[in-house]
């Protein structure tokens, strides 16, 4: 169809919502900025007399298109160098969409999303739109054309796949914050035991470098193997400092709407490390230093207010 100006700005006011929910479906900004602008030449060839509600149309034919995507990501995910990490957005970044409830907070964390990946393509397409955006079972249903009650079964599984992921309570924003400060200045203290204090019995660690940059493909797991590599990460030595390419500058701020560390070398992003904060400790340290995941990032970081950084360890 020719479209009108009306019509692009119906669209353009669509789509941070259209953005927030693929970014939660796929896990990656620049793939969800894709899926979104096949759904704009979608909206812009189709009957527009044969769409009753746009926004529910919209929504359906974006979901779809990340739904083919996620069955090829997961072919292209098993030739995938090391361990495979969502991409973070820093705080402040419109694609983040709703974080008002805690359903919403908890979709947008770095540690579901993460754990999203273990879930079919509907199961995560029916927990993002009941989950972080609200839509009942039976919008869902007709969006995904399978019956009402298969949604809710879908997304009860989905749910307990989640939580038997999470067995932990979170903290609250400022408590978690204290902890990654106490946590920074434990690493880069050179000892491993004030370090084992502050995590989990049961703590990983895991990094996705994506084969541009150095990360275990195997995660740590415990304690004390977290900590030693930990300690060992930010040892001062011009290793290190060759491998980051400059001084780094170590920065907490917040990514996926929770504390995190953020890794900066002469205005770029080298490294951001999202923790999972519970009550009982830091029980997940996953830390996104693929280059092609961060440019997002580093845009967002240049584009923002930030002060000095709180560590530089070498």
């Amino acid at each position: 169809m020719a479209m009108t100006v009306q019509d692009v700005e119906r669209f353009e006011a669509s789509r941070p919502r259209l953005e927030a929910i693929a970014y939660r479906l796929l896990g990656s900004a620049s793939e969800a900025e894709d899926a979104v602008q096949d759904t704009f030449l979608r909206w812009q060839g189709a009957d527009a007399d044969r769409i009753e509600v746009l926004e529910a149309w919209l929504t359906k034919v974006l979901t779809n298109l990340c739904l083919n995507q996620l069955t090829s990501a997961r072919a292209r995910r098993e030739t995938y160098v090391g361990q495979w990490l969502p991409e973070p957005l820093l705080a402040g970044d419109p694609m983040l969409g709703p974080a008002d409830t805690v359903e919403q907070r908890d979709s947008l964390s770095y540690a579901v999303l993460a754990l999203m990946e273990r879930l079919s393509p509907n199961e995560r397409a029916v927990y993002v739109l009941r989950e972080a955006f609200g839509h009942p079972h039976r919008e869902i249903a007709e969006i995904l054309d399978i019956s009402e009650a298969a949604a809710q079964q879908v997304f009860h599984r989905a749910k307990k796949h989640i939580a038997d992921g999470r067995t932990r309570t979170e903290i609250d924003e400022a408590a978690a914050r204290r902890v990654i400060e106490e946590f920074l200045a434990a690493a880069t203290s050179g000892r491993t035991e004030p370090l084992v204090r502050l995590l989990t019995q049961d703590a990983i660690a895991v990094g996705d470098g994506g084969g541009k940059f150095p990360a275990r493909a195997k995660a740590f797991e415990g304690a004390l193997a977290v900590a030693t590599f930990m300690r060992g990460l930010f040892k001062p030595g011009k290793a290190q400092r060759a491998l980051a390419g400059g001084s780094p500058g170590i920065h907490v701020t917040a990514a996926n709407g929770a504390p995190a560390v953020v890794v900066v070398v002469d205005g770029r992003v080298i490294g951001v490390m999202c923790l999972e904060v519970t009550g009982e400790g830091i029980a997940g340290i996953r830390s996104q230093v693929n280059p092609d995941k961060l440019e997002r990032a580093t845009r967002r970081w240049s584009a923002s207010g930030h002060g000095e950084p709180l560590f530089r360890p070498f």
